[in-house]
C-alpha cells in the first residue's frame, strides 16, 4: 500500500463540471462510466471519487465535448489553447509578464469570460470578468479557469504561490467551498463583484524557471494534478496527516503523541489546526475514509481486508463509519462502482 493517500474529491465537484453536457443532452451516465465512476453516486450527496477517477473524467469530458472547458460556456475553448497558451508563457522573464501574456492569449479564444491581471495596492489579483449574465455553469468554468490557472502559476515558478484570498460574487453558490479554503489556504471572499484570486505582488518579480522541455511533461499531467500537485506539504494537516499515515492499520496515535512528534503542546497543536480550519479528529476520519476509498477499487481485496488495512478490528465497524462518511455502506459502495463500469 503506498506511503500517502491522496485527497478524494467530493461528488458535488462531479456534479458540477458535467453540468454543461447535462444542460446539452448528453449522457451523463455514459460519460461518468467512461471515467470510472458510478452514475449512482451522484444521488449519494456525501459520496467520492478519487482523483484518478477525477482526472479521467476531466480527459473524457475533453474529448467528448471537443472543449476545454467541458461544455460549461456557451462557445467552446477550443482544444489546444491551454498548451498554447503554456508556449507562450514559457519565453517570459518573470511570472508577472508571463500571466499578461497567456492571459491576452485567452482573452482571444474565450467568448464568455475575459480574465484579467489587475494590481492594486501591493494586491495582484487575477479576475474572471463575465461578458454575459452568469449562470451555474458559466460559475463553475471561471472557477476551474481560476484553479486550473493557480497550478500552472505555481508551476512556471517551481512555488507554491501563497494565496490571499479567493474571490467569488455576493450570493454566489460555492457548495465545496470550505474544501477550496483548504486546499488554497486562504479564506473565501463572497463580497466581490468577481471570481478570482489574490496575491501579494511581490510574487510577480519571480523569475520563470521552466524549459520547453519540462513543458511537454506538464502538458503530459492530469489537469487536476495541477492543483493537488503544489497542495502545501509543509502545512500542519497534511504533516499530520503523512504521520498518521504510517499508523493507519493498526491504533492510530493520540493527539498528545502527535503533538510531541512535533515538538508541540496539545493546545498548541488544536489552535494550530483551527487555524487552518481542521480539527484532530476530522483528519483521522478524512485519511481513513479517502483511504478505504482507494482500496474499494481493489476488487481482490475483501471488505474485511480493507476494515483491517484502514484501522478497524470489527468489519461492522467500519461499515458504520463508511456509511457516516459516505452515505453509502462500503458493499453498495463497491458494488455501484463496479457497475460504472
Amino acid at each position: 500500500m503506498p506511503q500517502t493517500t491522496a485527497h478524494t474529491i467530493a461528488i458535488v465537484q462531479v456534479l458540477q463540471i458535467v453540468q454543461g453536457v447535462q444542460r446539452n443532452g448528453m449522457d451523463v451516465p455514459a460519460i461518468l462510466r467512461r471515467a470510472g465512476i458510478a452514475p449512482a453516486l451522484l444521488d449519494a450527496p456525501l459520496s467520492r471519487v478519487t482523483q484518478a477517477q477525477y482526472a479521467a473524467l476531466i480527459r473524457v469530458l475533453r474529448r467528448v465535448c471537443r472543449d476545454e472547458l467541458w461544455g460549461l460556456c456557451r462557445h467552446p475553448l477550443p482544444v489546444g489553447s491551454f498548451a498554447q497558451a503554456c508556449r507562450t508563457m514559457l519565453p517570459c522573464r518573470t511570472l508577472g509578464e508571463a500571466l499578461q501574456a497567456g492571459l491576452r492569449f485567452y482573452r482571444l479564444v474565450l467568448r464568455d469570460f475575459a480574465p484579467r491581471l489587475q494590481v492594486v495596492d501591493g494586491v495582484a489579483r487575477i479576475a474572471m470578468v463575465s461578458l454575459r449574465e452568469r449562470d451555474a455553469p458559466l460559475a463553475y468554468a471561471e472557477r476551474s479557469f481560476c484553479f486550473l490557472g493557480y497550478g500552472v502559476m505555481s508551476w512556471l515558478v517551481s512555488r507554491r504561490i501563497e494565496l490571499t484570498g479567493v474571490c467569488a460574487p455576493a450570493g454566489a453558490s460555492m457548495p465545496y467551498g470550505t474544501e477550496a479554503q483548504r486546499l488554497f489556504l486562504a479564506p473565501l471572499q463572497r463580497d466581490r463583484d468577481f471570481t478570482g484570486l489574490e496575491f501579494d505582488a511581490r510574487w510577480l518579480e519571480l523569475p520563470v524557471v521552466q524549459t520547453p522541455e519540462s513543458l511537454a511533461e506538464f502538458l503530459d499531467q492530469a489537469a487536476m494534478g495541477l492543483v493537488i500537485r503544489y497542495r502545501d506539504r509543509t502545512r500542519l494537516g497534511e504533516r499530520i496527516r503523512r504521520l498518521l499515515r504510517r499508523d493507519l492499520a493498526g491504533e492510530l496515535p493520540s493527539l498528545e503523541q502527535v503533538g510531541a512528534a512535533l515538538s508541540m503542546t496539545p493546545q498548541t497543536l488544536r489552535r494550530r489546526l483551527r487555524d487552518e480550519g481542521l480539527g484532530f479528529q476530522s483528519l483521522k476520519d478524512d485519511l481513513r475514509r479517502d483511504a478505504a476509498i482507494e482500496l474499494l477499487n481493489r476488487p481482490e481485496l475483501t471488505l474485511a481486508d480493507i476494515a483491517a488495512r484502514v484501522g478497524f478490528a470489527e468489519a461492522s465497524t467500519f461499515h458504520r463509519a463508511f456509511k457516516g462518511w459516505t452515505g453509502l455502506p462500503p458493499g453498495a459502495y463497491r458494488q455501484a462502482q463496479h457497475r460504472g463500469r
